[in-house]
């Protein structure tokens, strides 16, 4: 099987999320089929490459360079569309195409339509999940992009039940267009990050470091978390907060800290790189996930996956992660003083803290590893390449 991957990102750049699904799943494919991967150029990396067995291909967005992402998006789209057409008059015929979320739409309906290849997509979440609501012209405008990639796509994937009855509701998609396949880790990826654990305290200093990782947007729920810190060092003086992570709210949340006194005790670090995350996991006494909306939370699983105590909203996908007081804690999304209670458990407790984080490392082994994901994955384009094969017959059944 040659299977068509279509993402407006993949490592080396990296936004989110996204980047490390689409390139995990291909490199845990890879191993059965032939799999090539359309997405944008990155500096330092040529316009086709090699990662584990996945073909790269890149390009720029077509057309002058513009600040707001919805135009860029629409030139990347259209190049990855171009340079689709390429790759496949180049190398042969594809059997499917998977186009991740509203950023691919308009690239997988015309690679479906122009190659005549059936169209998978995976939607990560929803512009009226992330906003609780559609409040502008442009979320308007991604909400129906997703909706046509919903409706253009044979089979619409998703990370969680949440997502599922989501997408439902938002889009009204019948239940048999919908699988759920859960988004997973490699777990060797953080064997390094063992290495670092012990005490839960810095190697340099007696501080107990509290740790969150991934974008700086409202909906990952930082500020809760910062606004939890001044009850946590009440009781915790040696708590210290270490933010991983860059975004348009990075700016709001420094003031927001500064505001609450809390000085040198929440630290904004910026992006860090694989190695320096690792490290931090191994070191922290509690990685925090406190978002407002998240569909699943790759997050949670690096945390789950480095032996370091989770703590969790109790919201979307997370919530169906995390089991309170089995593999992780959990607290009111959006509550700090729910927050701080979680965290000051952890901080008092660090004896059965390690027990339920390694619980739930041997859980991730077993449930969230990438083949087990790709093999899920894979029976869902054999079963549209069945039905898209003889359609009058899947249709009367």
């Amino acid at each position: 099987m040659r299977v068509m991957m279509l993402s407006w990102e993949y490592p080396p750049r990296v936004v989110g999320g996204l980047a490390r699904h689409v390139q995990e799943l291909s490199r845990a494919m890879a191993s059965a089929f032939e799999v090539h991967a359309v997405t944008c150029s990155v500096e330092g990396a040529g316009a086709l490459g090699r990662d584990r067995g996945v073909w790269v291909h890149r390009t720029d967005p077509i057309g002058p360079c513009v600040d707001e992402f919805m135009p860029w998006a629409m030139q990347l789209s259209h190049a990855i569309l171009a340079r689709a057409f390429r790759v496949a008059r180049e190398t042969g015929p594809f059997d499917i195409v998977h186009a991740h979320d509203w950023t691919m739409a308009l690239a997988g309906a015309g690679v479906k339509r122009e190659l005549g290849l059936p169209l998978v997509a995976t939607i990560h979440a929803t512009e009226w999940g992330r906003n609780g609501g559609l409040c502008n012209p442009m979320q308007r405008r991604i909400s129906d992009l997703e909706w046509f990639l919903c409706y253009e796509a044979w089979r619409v994937i998703v990370c969680s039940s949440h997502m599922q009855n989501e997408v439902g509701a938002v889009f009204g998609l019948p239940i048999d267009k919908v699988r759920v396949i859960p988004n997973g880790v490699d777990a060797d990826q953080f064997e390094q990050a063992r290495a670092y654990r012990g005490t839960g305290a810095s190697p340099s200093s007696n501080e107990s470091i509290i740790l969150f990782v991934g974008r700086l947007v409202r909906e990952k729920g930082v500020h809760t978390l910062i606004e939890a810190m001044p009850k946590i060092l009440s009781y915790w003086p040696r708590a210290r907060l270490i933010v991983a992570g860059r975004g348009p709210a990075e700016g709001s949340l420094r003031d927001l800290a500064a505001s609450l006194g809390l000085g040198g005790r929440v630290s904004l670090v910026g992006f860090v790189p694989d190695d320096e995350r690792n490290r931090l996991y191994g070191m922290a006494a509690a990685a925090v996930v406190p978002s407002l909306y998240e569909p699943f939370g790759i997050t949670a699983l690096e945390a789950m996956a480095a032996g370091t105590p989770l703590i969790a909203a109790d919201t979307g996908g997370l919530a169906q992660i995390v089991r309170d007081g089995v593999n992780g804690w959990r607290f009111y999304a959006g509550n700090p003083n729910s927050l701080a209670d979680a965290v000051l458990h952890v901080l008092h407790c660090p004896e059965a803290a390690g027990q339920i984080a390694e619980v739930a490392r041997r859980e991730v082994l077993s449930t969230y590893d990438w083949s087990a994901i790709a093999r899920k994955t894979r029976d869902v384009y054999e079963e549209v390449l069945k039905e898209t094969a003889a359609p009058e017959e899947a249709i009367a059944r």
